[in-house]
């Protein structure tokens, strides 16, 4: 499959090369000796054995490509890796070798250690995202601009009010991830620790402490909220992405123009017109973002799951799961620099406050009238001045003052004061102020 042009380029490229086959190997292999260290310990194998396993295998090269065919015949890559690992043992220290675990055990442990970094990435790029969204709204909290309701000219905002949305939704996002848990797995063949008795419990904390992944209740073989936690807090922070990319994106229309991401070499060009910079950023946040909530999808279809083993539903969860990290991780690295270098241009965002002829103004001048002139009439007129504006490019206020039903009978300073969008912000100054101190805590 030609991924590394179709579906890579979405991902972070970092992660990309952190997370790979050699990365999930050695997470198996950190399960497999944490398991046998912690026996060890509590007397189920003799004295130096995990550590005599520890030397031959973190020497052996894993054939990759034979784990591969063996997912085929086994349905999982932890069957051809056991195998793998006892040959590669010597005779003494086979039978001590995955001693008392199943392949489920090792494949969910080691999916949890290959997301514990990516998680910690994550946090790192929402807390860049807060930052430059905090910046950005100090700056523009007196920003005007239109507010736009069903893609439509509604009322005044403020660019620091917008601001606040995308930065509040991407700091919750990144809170509900900081709080998923990433369980150790391990319960043997049926999920009760077969064999061991009550040793099977001590056996998975301690491994859990051991490779500083948390402590389930039980083993959750097929109790999979863990991975529909995970998976929705994933979907989450990729939707707050999507909102502030598809936002972005809508204002940097040509004929819009309030804002243009970040300018670099080659970054936004057409094949075919010079001309064009296209938002290319954007573009690549939501392509990510579209594909983290398929595979939402497909988590979300799998976590009820048979008896005591998925049948095709655990199987499911694995690719969509580190690909939704990986997803997530290229979008928010797109997201932070977006942020960090987005040009706002406040005199677009002035001109097209006036693109109506001060229309977007006629709730507050309506109101104004109503009491004068009554309610139909009121609104009535509104529209009228406005569109008086609008073809002779005259103020709003001057059309107002000049209209045959409210001359002489409005002070031009209310009709002045009822025009001008600064004047009509509601709480857009105190939302600001209240979201930053809440993005601080």
């Amino acid at each position: 499959m030609p991924d590394t042009l179709l579906r890579h380029p979405f991902m972070s490229q970092s992660a990309l090369m952190q997370c790979n086959v050699s990365a999930l190997v050695e997470a198996m292999l950190a399960f497999e000796l944490a398991l046998a260290e912690v026996q060890e310990v509590r007397g189920a194998m003799p004295g130096g054995t995990s550590g005599a396993m520890r030397r031959v295998l973190e020497a052996h090269a894993f054939d990759h490509e034979a784990l591969a065919a063996g997912v085929a015949s086994g349905g999982n890559v932890a069957i051809p890796f056991v195998k793998q690992g006892r040959a590669a043992l010597p005779d003494a220290l086979k039978r001590y070798w995955h001693m008392g675990a199943t392949s489920q055990d090792v494949v969910d442990s080691a999916l949890m250690l290959l997301l514990q970094p990516r998680l910690a990435a994550l946090d790192a790029l929402l807390g860049r995202c807060r930052t430059a969204a905090l910046a950005l709204m100090q700056a523009h909290e007196q920003t005007v601009m239109v507010g736009r309701t069903l893609m439509q000219q509604a009322l005044p905002t403020t660019f620091g009010v917008k601001v606040a949305h995308w930065a509040i939704g991407l700091e919750q996002a990144r809170r509900r991830l900081a709080q998923v848990e990433l369980p150790v797995q391990f319960g043997g063949a049926v999920g009760v620790h077969s064999g061991w008795d009550t040793l099977g419990l001590d056996f998975m904390d301690a491994i859990a402490q051991k490779l500083g992944l948390a402590t389930p209740v039980l083993p959750w073989h097929t109790d999979r909220l863990p991975i529909h936690a995970l998976g929705t807090a994933l979907d989450a922070a990729a939707g707050a992405a999507e909102k502030l990319a598809l936002d972005v994106a809508l204002l940097t229309q040509t004929e819009v123009g309030e804002v243009a991401e970040p300018s670099a070499p080659g970054m936004g060009e057409s094949s075919s017109m010079p001309h064009k910079r296209n938002p290319v950023r954007c573009a690549m946040i939501r392509g990510a973002a579209r594909q983290v909530h398929g595979n939402t999808t497909v988590l979300l279809h799998a976590v009820a799951q048979p008896l005591e083993r998925g049948l095709g539903e655990w199987h499911a969860e694995w690719s969509p799961l580190i690909d939704s990290a990986l997803l997530l991780e290229g979008a928010l690295e797109q997201a932070a620099v977006l942020l960090e270098g987005l040009e706002v241009h406040p005199e677009a965002m002035r001109r097209n406050l006036a693109a109506t002829g001060g229309g977007i103004m006629a709730e507050p001048v309506s109101r104004l009238l109503a009491p004068v002139l009554g309610q139909d009439a009121a609104k009535r007129i509104s529209a009228e001045a406005a569109e008086t504006a609008r073809h002779q490019g005259i103020p709003y206020a001057e059309a107002l003052e000049e209209h045959a039903e409210v001359r002489g009978r409005i002070e031009a300073e209310a009709l002045r004061q009822a025009t001008d969008p600064a004047l009509y912000l509601g709480s857009s100054q105190a939302q600001v102020h209240r979201a930053m101190a809440w993005l601080g805590e």
